[in-house]
């Protein structure tokens, strides 16, 4: 079975579940006897943060960010993994489907001596914490990430499409942990339902508010990256345009002449005449000439 018992003290036992079989579901169902139908929801991998309580048993289920890179970003268990905390008085039971961080760090912290009297709904509100690390260190490297790309562009003067792909991700991915963030306001109100310190509580909100401000804020930077991105495309995309119309303007005059000229009628005067060959290019040169200065003038 994949249930391990992390801590223990007088007061307090931590049991830790991963990647959790069915058997391991019903001996929590029957041994702890928590409802079935929130175990099931810990298994199931895009189900939202939420909040419920059933009796005696508190059920917080959280979302993490993952550090795991998938090529789709479509769904929020592409950029974050499960957390399920049962609160049952003196015990708390975490479940999750694979490796999660939070529960690894805290792991190796609380074995600590100075941690070795600690409550279960502390155990709860460090593993919230740990959860709001993860989209802080997040919405860090995605902002790294995308000062990069803005200096490749503005100060590297890069235009390619993989960049453009590169902010489509970034955009996807704050959209994503955003609404993460925004839904997952409910379960850490309800923590004011534990025997913490308001101040305990204050820290857990403050960081919520600070995660959400960082994200929405990147977001805003991204879609204002793309559209200075795009923007620039298409200046570049102008200045080719203009060049290409200025080229025709000199030639579009000499090119008219060359087609009467290319006519052969014999009612030409220049056609018996000795010099008539370089007169005529002279006039094209000369005609040239004139729309060149022209173009000088108008500063085109």
């Amino acid at each position: 079975m994949a249930i391990e018992i992390i801590y223990r003290n007088d007061h307090c036992e931590w049991i830790d579940v991963e990647a959790p079989t069915e058997e391991d579901l019903n001996f929590l169902h029957e041994r702890y006897e928590i409802n079935m139908l929130l175990l099931e929801d810990t298994i199931d991998p895009n189900h939202l943060p939420k909040f419920e309580q059933d009796h005696n048993v508190k059920f917080f289920l959280m979302r993490e960010n993952t550090e795991l890179e998938r090529s789709n970003l479509n769904t929020i268990s592409d950029i974050s993994t499960k957390l399920g905390v049962f609160l049952l008085s003196n015990i708390i039971i975490t479940v999750h489907r694979m490796k999660n961080r939070s529960v690894y760090e805290y792991k190796k912290e609380i074995l600590k001596l100075e941690n070795s009297d600690v409550s279960a709904e502390t155990i709860a509100l460090q593993l919230a914490l740990k959860v709001m690390k993860s989209f802080d260190d997040e919405s860090k490297n995605l902002m790294e990430t995308m000062d990069n790309i803005e200096n490749e562009i503005f100060l590297k003067n890069t235009n390619n499409s993989n960049q453009i792909r590169r902010l489509y991700q970034l955009k996807r991915k704050s959209g994503l942990n955003a609404r993460i963030l925004n839904i997952s306001a409910d379960w850490i109100y309800k923590f004011k339902l534990l025997k913490l310190d308001d101040a305990q509580i204050t820290d857990l909100n403050d960081k919520h508010k600070d995660v959400i401000t960082d994200f929405e804020h990147l977001n805003a930077q991204v879609t204002s990256l793309i559209s200075m991105f795009l923007a620039m495309s298409d200046q570049k995309a102008n200045q080719v345009m203009k060049f290409l119309a200025i080229y025709s303007m000199y030639f579009f005059p000499v090119t008219f002449i060359a087609g009467i000229y290319g006519m052969n009628f014999d009612n030409m005067p220049e056609l018996h005449q000795p010099m008539g060959y370089f007169l005529t290019l002279g006039v094209m040169g000369f005609i040239v000439l004139l729309t060149f200065l022209f173009v000088r003038k108008k500063r085109w």
